[in-house]
Parts: structure tokens; C-alpha cells; sequence
């Protein structure tokens, strides 16, 4: 049907829809390819310029820290872990079994038979009131019921 439609066009129709045909599949596969392949060039670009930006401003946050650290303004927030510790201890009426130091300026406490709760009060307290790092802490069931041992080791933060 459409090869008897297009044997009836004189020769220069014929061309006309054979050229209208090539700019057809032409615009078609522009329209398939190329233009999303220009898209996503684009929003690679734009994605890359920000992540530029952002390690720009990283490595400046990462120059200031390290001339602070050098310059010894951080030192100046150190506390003394152990006094503190001694401090909101006895506050809350926590009895401490073990307090030991290390030589990377961390603090190891062993707590027995303390009441959970107040454990719990404790922990909540150091880290969020005296802001310093529980890096690791040991809870296990001991004498009686809600009473529990717990080995704690703390940091300062920064």
C-alpha cells in the first residue's frame, strides 16, 4: 500500500520524502541520544563544580585545624578527665571500683553494683552536659536486681 502511494509520486516528490525521511531519523535519534547524553554532560558538570567547591572548603576548615592544634588553642579546653569523672561520680552518689588512665589522655572506670538507672544518668551526663566521648562501654548484670557492673572508657572531645 505504501509502496504503491509512494510509486505514484513523480520523481521529485519522491526525493522530498525520502530527504523528509533522512531529517526525520536525523531529529529522531538526536532526540534519543544525543540530547540525553548533553543533559547528563551537563549535570555531571554542574555535580563536579560543586564537589570542587566543597573540598575547597573542606581543605581550608582542614588548614584552620591543624594551625588551632599547632598553635596550642585547643589545649586550653583540656580538662582534667579524672577529676571530672570523680566529680559527677560522686554527685550522684556512684561508687567507682577502678579508675585508670592511658597514655592517649583516655580514662577507664570501673562502676559495681551501681543502680541502672543512675548508670544511665551518668553516661547521659558525660557525654551531653561534660561533652566528652564514651569510646567504649560494658554493661553487664550484677548484685541484684537493677543493679549492674559496667566498665566505661572516656575521652575527651576533639
Amino acid at each position: 500500500m505504501v509502496k504503491d502511494w509512494y510509486e505514484g509520486l513523480t520523481q521529485r516528490e519522491q526525493l522530498s520524502v525520502v530527504v523528509l525521511g533522512v531529517a526525520l531519523a536525523l531529529y529522531m535519534i538526536y532526540l534519543l541520544a544525543v540530547a540525553p547524553i548533553a543533559g547528563a554532560r551537563a549535570e555531571m558538570e554542574r555535580q563536579n563544580r560543586a564537589l570542587s567547591e566543597s573540598l575547597q572548603r573542606v581543605d581550608v576548615m582542614a588548614s584552620q585545624i591543624l594551625q588551632l592544634r599547632e598553635s596550642g588553642a585547643g589545649k586550653q579546653n583540656r580538662r582534667n578527665l579524672t577529676a571530672v569523672i570523680n566529680r559527677t561520680t560522686g554527685a550522684l552518689g556512684l561508687q567507682v571500683a577502678r579508675l585508670q588512665p592511658n597514655s592517649r589522655g583516655e580514662v577507664q572506670v570501673r562502676l559495681e553494683a551501681v543502680a541502672f538507672d543512675d548508670l544511665l544518668a551518668w553516661l547521659h551526663q558525660m557525654e551531653y552536659r561534660e561533652s566528652l566521648l564514651i569510646q567504649e562501654a560494658s554493661i553487664t548484670p550484677g548484685g541484684g536486681s537493677g543493679r549492674v557492673n559496667a566498665t566505661v572508657r572516656l575521652a575527651q572531645a576533639g
